[in-house]
């Protein structure tokens, strides 16, 4: 998993709330446990109309916010059914920190295991976010300091602290038990020594 301290980049604004995880990645297309092919499909529904037309002007389509790397959403994204494809697909459109009023644990969850920081900050704060992203600002987020800046803005969030190693030391779940892989190898050593007939295949 690739680390996360900091991030500079313009921001794709797109404020609309309830956003659940089929419009993130429409359930027609989890047809693979792969980690690859879903960005293609993330926000169809926003991005195409119902004859496969692409929608003129959607935000993740603009030229203006080609490149964003930050993604401003509206309160409680990421709700719905629990599906590790919706960071999947926000991951393959560039997207490696998304800020919102408020997210929906399970995503969030995902969100850390696939190296995407989720920013939980006041409605207030991400009006203001939304309105830099639409003039092409760029935001700084630093997540050791936990701070997002911009222009002359510093907002400050709150992360769970072993969420946030994990992202600055870009290990997920696997690689921090890997961390002890000598003393899981030593322990399995003393257990075929006291209980062979477990290992037997």
């Amino acid at each position: 998993m690739e680390k996360f301290t900091q991030l500079t980049s313009i921001a794709t604004p797109f404020p609309r709330v309830n956003i659940d995880t089929d419009i993130i990645i429409p359930a027609k297309h989890l047809k693979s446990v792969k980690r690859t092919g879903f960005g293609e499909f993330a926000f169809e529904t926003i991005r195409f109309d119902a004859d496969g037309n692409r929608v003129k002007d959607n935000v993740f389509d603009s030229e203006r916010y080609k490149g964003a790397n930050i993604l401003i959403a509206g309160d409680n994204f990421g709700c719905g059914s629990s599906r590790e494809h919706a960071p999947w697909a926000i991951a393959e459109l560039g997207f490696r920190c998304v800020i919102a009023p408020s997210f929906a644990d399970i995503f969030a969850g995902n969100c850390v295991k696939n190296g995407i920081l989720t920013i939980a900050l006041p409605q207030e704060s991400v009006d203001a976010l939304v309105l830099a992203a639409e003039a092409g600002h760029e935001i700084h987020v630093n997540l050791e300091d936990q701070t997002v800046r911009c222009q002359n803005a510093l907002y400050e969030f709150d992360y769970n602290p072993a969420h946030k190693e994990m992202l600055v030391s870009g290990f997920d779940e696997i690689d921090n038990t890997l961390q002890s892989k000598s003393a899981i190898q030593s322990y399995e050593a003393k257990q075929k020594l006291m209980t062979p007939w477990l290992f037997k295949a």
